[in-house]
């Protein structure tokens, strides 16, 4: 009976929420007729029906009555009686076999694409020890310190928008910091602060390509990028990668790009370091299909062995590529803050973009990320983590070493915050990667980054975060695990 609906709906809503009588009888009726259990036509009982029915005043039955009347959900027939209206739309009243499936209010194609391919959740490198990450590296305290400090002394232009392209004493900084460690020609203006290297990528994509344009990425490729360009509509077309990073080959040149993604200087998730030919190469084709390069250049801060990695932005003079950067890896992640560096003859268009799109803001936390540098706590937070890292990479390095040999080697350690482990293409590595989960070790298939090609597999192993003690407990079981799948090959 509908009384007996009313009186259940009305007491959950009573124990969700402190509403009066009337508001509850109301959203009971409305939630009814959406659901479908009261359909267009329907006839209601009268007021003095429903009254006696809920046990209710009058007055509360009648209010309730009007505002659904007054909404457009009952329709009153002089002589006849209150009826549910044949204007409810009709997506959310049941079919005549009853109630309508959840899944008609369906995602568009491009929603269900990204919601369920390349997640997150499934390829983000994470600490592949268990238990809760280790941000200890990090001086909590002097960055509460300097917070607190700029919202009191915050001038009330810090609480509106930025339109300039982000806080000026940052930006400076960056500049400066990109000219002496990354060899980025620059000048202040050309720096865009950002939410991150995902906001950096969207714009790009916005300002620079059009729906179905084709975009170059690596393949195995990095997951952000990938699902930044779907819900731009760009067209991926994948590019193999090799020992050297990004190797375009002549078919690759029948999709001539619009842009090109690439992470040079530690290709995510190989590890990959692109060479000096092959950076020569990439620009070079950039300039022949009148494409922009996207350098991310997401963890050089760490690099542990060899000599330090120019950018590819330093070696550009056509002014086609736009380098982008996050302190996320140097600090921590939830700090959300990344720049971008776009050719000058682009940053007037970005700065408008930037602004007219995302509404930046942030900036007493920009300030006080300018104060950090400038007063040397970001050098010397780096030098603390880089050491810090490089005990824990060493750590790992060492519980592989049983792994090593014919079947399997290392990539990409020589600089971030995670390996790759190379294995031969005969083994299941999204497979193994299941099995080792089991054991409460979170690592990555590499075969889950790729494309097109099916050759790549390995496992992605992360060790920023994780605490050393942790590394070297966890560590040889990681690497049991390996041989044991190892040994099952010819």
């Amino acid at each position: 009976m509908l009384s007996e609906l009313l009186l259940t709906e009305m007491g959950r809503l009573s124990q969700q929420d402190n509403m009066p009588l009337h508001r509850q009888l109301y959203e009971a009726m409305r939630r009814a007729i959406l659901d479908g259990k009261l359909c267009a036509g329907d006839r209601l009982p009268s007021s003095r029906e429903l009254t006696q029915d809920l046990k209710l005043s009058r007055n509360t039955v009648v209010a309730a009555l009007n505002q659904l009347g007054v909404e457009g959900y009952l329709a009153s027939r002089v002589g006849s009686g209150t009826y549910v209206s044949d204007n409810v739309p009709k997506a959310h009243v049941r079919a005549a076999h009853g109630r309508a499936p959840a899944g008609q209010a369906r995602l568009s194609k491009r929603g269900t694409a990204l919601s369920t391919t390349f997640c997150a959740t499934q390829l983000e490198v994470q600490p592949f020890t268990p238990g809760p990450a280790d941000f200890s590296a990090f001086p909590v305290a002097l960055w509460q310190r300097l917070q607190n400090k700029h919202w009191r002394m915050t001038y009330p232009e810090m609480l509106d928008y930025s339109y300039t392209g982000g806080h000026a004493p940052l930006r400076r900084a960056v500049a400066d910091y990109l000219r002496v460690f990354r060899s980025v020609p620059l000048d202040v203006d050309q720096v865009i602060i950002t939410s991150g290297t995902q906001q950096s990528l969207e714009l790009c994509a916005q300002l620079l390509g059009d729906h179905g344009d084709t975009v170059w990425l690596e393949d195995p490729a990095y997951w952000g990028a990938i699902k930044a360009f779907m819900a731009t509509g760009l067209k991926p077309h994948p590019v193999r990668v090799d020992e050297h990073g990004m190797a375009p080959c002549p078919a690759d040149e029948k999709h001539p790009p619009r842009l090109v993604y690439t992470t040079p200087s530690h290709q995510y998730p190989t590890g990959a370091v692109m060479s000096l030919p092959r950076r020569q190469q990439l620009l070079a084709l950039a300039a022949k299909h009148n494409a922009w390069i996207l350098e991310d250049d997401y963890d050089s801060e760490f690099r542990f062995s060899g000599p330090p990695l120019s950018s590819l932005a330093g070696l550009d003079q056509d002014q086609r590529v736009l380098y982008m950067g996050s302190f996320s890896k140097v600090l921590y992640p939830g700090l959300k803050l990344g720049y971008l560096v776009v050719p000058k003859r682009l940053v007037d268009a970005f700065k408008q973009a930037h602004y007219d799109l995302n509404r930046p803001g942030q900036m007493p936390l920009q300030a006080a990320l300018a104060e950090f540098i400038e007063l040397g706590h970001f050098a010397s937070s780096l030098r603390r983590a880089r050491h810090s890292y490089a005990e824990r990479r060493q750590c790992l390095l060492a519980a592989l070493q049983p792994c090593l040999g014919r079947h399997a080697q290392i990539s990409g350690a020589e600089q971030g915050l995670h390996l790759c482990l190379r294995l031969p293409a005969a083994v299941d590595d999204k497979a193994l990667a299941l099995r080792i989960g089991t054991l409460g070790m979170t690592v990555r298939a590499l075969s889950a980054y790729c494309l097109e090609r099916t050759d790549a597999k390995g496992l992605v192993i992360g060790y920023g975060y994780a605490p050393l003690a942790d590394i070297a407990h966890y560590g040889p079981l990681l690497a049991k695990a390996i041989n044991a799948e190892l040994a099952r090959l010819p």
